[in-house]
């Protein structure tokens, strides 16, 4: 499956030539990778536009070869040259000297805000989300339980979301968590059994079901980024924040359900984030409320809890969530999250992770209780993450940008490191086409409900 998704993608970028796909894992500006490979990259406009499908071979122009003027030649020139001293056009500017074109012209304040994923109040659109969109141009949003209602309401919210976001320079990341069991937000949708449930079937052909059921759902309702799969092996029974949402005990079973999953989500277009990386699943603390503590080596995190994410990487995950947890006996200073030997060290170069890092809410008491938001938030640019992803408040959200900022000007963050975060953000972007164009007003969930009632009754 692996193999076939990489040649369909391959194909799609050369038929798109010169413009402006960030595909596979070719690199970005200054020396940086995008990405992993994934969905074929968008003609980058203003990264708003909709875009269109390459053509496939054989269609369009291709098809039509020596049709030209009713089928006549051009006659040979003279002496067997071309006749002409023109010289020959220039050449094409590559994908990545575009992306690098597009993130030179963004101002500060734009590539800053397209480093955050802010959370939302109510369930409409509000003026506090219009200002961090025109003032803080956030790159995107995650809806939780409390701001949704019906499918239609979450349709009239997204395109609320998208329309003031026109002006700026890159589509919105819309994103919600929806794994299924006890975290489900998605309205309208039949009850989707929890992981644990799932994965005691050893059927992986059933959790790729789900996986679709997941991706269609989001996307029906505008969502382009789903929090899921959890890649957590659940190997401490007394884990309060985890439980049935691993998919199992034992990395065999965590990953072969857990990528079917991520490869499903992916297949409707949507972006799958793995989580909680290093692994959340022999904590005994839930880190919405306090900073857990695992004791650790590397050596033992790579036999174990770093299976599955391996597995996921070289299967071209997108976007890792890396989670609030110290491991004293890797980095005695600083959790996964704001650590730098786990995010640069060890996800990007032990693992080879060449796509986006993005944290778990920096709102969490695990964060809060023990560093200032705005710190957290530096400090954890610093060691390699690219979004910073904020659950709740549109205050943080402008302490959070705020911070970035002055830590650019005063030169603790380097311009490059930022430019590194945005390229591979908008290079995801343009992998998916993700658009501000607005979606069906009335999205029907029947489909899905069909999916996910023959996938559950045959299990």
């Amino acid at each position: 499956m692996r193999k076939l998704w990489l040649a369909t993608l391959a194909l799609s970028v050369v038929l798109a030539g010169g413009c402006g796909s960030a595909g596979g894992n070719g690199g970005a500006t200054g020396g940086t990778n995008p990405g992993n490979a994934a969905p074929p990259a968008q003609t980058p406009d203003n990264g708003n536009a909709p875009q269109t499908t390459p053509e496939q071979p054989g269609s369009g122009n291709g098809g039509n070869a020596g049709a030209g003027n009713n089928g006549a030649q051009t006659p040979p020139a003279e002496n067997g040259n071309s006749g002409s001293n023109e010289p020959p056009p220039p050449a094409q500017p590559t994908a990545e000297e575009l992306l690098a074109q597009r993130v030179a012209k963004m101002t500060l304040d734009e590539k800053v805000g397209e480093m955050l994923i802010a959370g939302l109040d109510g369930t409409t659109a509000s003026a506090q989300a219009k200002r961090m969109i025109q003032e803080q141009h956030v790159g995107g949003f995650i809806f939780y339980k409390n701001n949704v209602t019906t499918p239609a309401g979450v349709a009239a919210y997204v395109n609320q979301l998208k329309a003031w976001n026109k002006a700026n320079p890159a589509p919105l990341f819309i994103s919600v968590d929806q794994e299924g069991g006890r975290v489900s937000r998605l309205p309208g949708l039949l009850k989707i059994p929890p992981a644990r449930t799932i994965g005691d079937t050893g059927d992986a052909a059933y959790a790729g079901q789900i996986g679709t059921a997941l991706g269609k759902a989001g996307k029906l309702m505008g969502f382009n980024v789903d929090f899921a799969p959890v890649l957590d092996i659940n190997s401490n029974p007394n884990n309060p924040v985890i439980g049935d949402r691993s998919f199992g005990t034992t990395p065999k079973r965590v990953t072969d359900m857990g990528l079917s999953v991520l490869e499903s989500i992916r297949g409707q277009g949507v972006v799958p984030v793995v989580k909680h990386f290093p692994g959340h699943g022999d904590t005994s603390v839930d880190s919405h409320l306090e900073l857990p503590v695992v004791n650790k080596t590397l050596a033992q995190l790579k036999a174990f809890e770093w299976v599955p994410f391996k597995a996921a990487v070289e299967d071209g995950a997108d976007m890792v969530m890396v989670a609030h947890i110290l491991f004293p006996k890797i980095d005695p200073s600083h959790p996964a999250s704001l650590s730098k030997t786990i995010i640069t060290d060890e996800l990007r170069g032990e693992l080879g992770f060449q796509g986006v890092v993005i944290t778990d809410d920096m709102t969490m008491g695990a964060i809060s209780e023990h560093f200032g938001l705005a710190q957290a938030a530096v400090t954890s640019v610093k060691a390699g993450s690219d979004i910073i992803l904020l659950a709740h408040g549109y205050d943080d959200a402008k302490t959070v940008v705020g911070a970035l900022k002055q830590a650019v000007q005063k030169g603790a963050i380097t311009q490059q490191r930022i430019d590194e975060s945005v390229t591979r953000i908008l290079a995801l972007k343009q992998r998916y086409k993700l658009s501000d164009a607005a979606i069906p007003a009335k999205p029907d969930v029947s489909g899905v409900n069909a999916i996910i009632k023959k996938a559950v009754s045959a299990h």
